[in-house]
């Protein structure tokens, strides 16, 4: 029994260190001087095959990619791929998503300008 134990907490590890990751590093906060908005700038990593779920922001982003080659999809738009020194641009409160579709790791840099106070990401329901 012991042995089954082991092994299954082995597995568990094996599993997710397989789990494809995606880290979100905050690189700047400051307030835009109106007492109502501040822009943000984040750095966001994906493993090979990582996805960040669908998401909204209060307020717009741009997103430019770093390396690799990752897809959005913005509700009610087709899917769209950029690689390496694309940039796009998402409205305020669209819904959307982001996956490492490359073969190596992606980054993007994500600018955002957003309302104090509100969380940065919501997660689509």
């Amino acid at each position: 029994m012991a042995a089954l134990v082991v092994i299954g907490s082995s597995l568990v590890h094996v599993v997710q260190a397989q789990t494809p990751q995606t880290a979100r590093t905050e690189l700047t906060r400051q307030d835009l001087g109106d007492s109502v908005h501040e822009v943000v700038q984040t750095r966001v990593n994906f493993s090979p095959g990582a996805a960040f779920p669908a998401h909204s922001h209060h307020g717009v982003e741009v997103a430019y990619v770093l390396e690799g080659t990752l897809e959005y999809r913005l509700e009610g738009k087709n899917p769209i791929t950029l690689r390496a020194g694309q940039s796009l641009f998402i409205p305020s409160g669209t819904h959307h998503s982001a996956r490492n579709v490359g073969e190596g790791e992606a980054s993007e840099l994500a600018t955002y300008f957003v309302e104090k106070g509100k969380p940065l990401v919501e997660l689509a329901k």
